[in-house]
């Protein structure tokens, strides 16, 4: 799931990335990664959640839209269902989108 929050300056937008307990209830590890971090399984790790869930919040700059997946356990790559789009990935695969237009 995706929550937008954009912020005063209206240059950033604060986007918050979850995935639910359903899809994560096993799962050891989740990250976060897209071209906003070189595709680093390191660079955002996600924070389990009361629910269940895990998620973490980035800022990301306006007027684009930027390729992501979940990592789980390091090695299951999935999407969000609840993303802006899909795009076709060179490995076969798609890569959710998210669009951070400008305000």
């Amino acid at each position: 799931m995706l929550k937008k929050q954009y912020l005063e300056d209206k240059k950033t937008c604060n986007v918050t990335f979850s995935i639910d307990h359903g899809a994560a209830e096993a799962a050891e590890t989740i990250s976060l990664v897209g071209d906003f971090n070189d595709w680093d399984n390191a660079a955002n790790p996600m924070k389990r959640i009361k629910s269940g869930g895990f998620s973490t919040t980035l800022k990301l700059p306006c007027g684009d839209s930027y390729q992501f997946r979940y990592v789980i356990d390091g090695s299951i790559w999935e999407n969000d269902a609840d993303a802006d789009g899909y795009v076709p990935s060179p490995f076969g695969s798609d890569n959710s989108v998210v669009e951070v237009p400008t305000q």
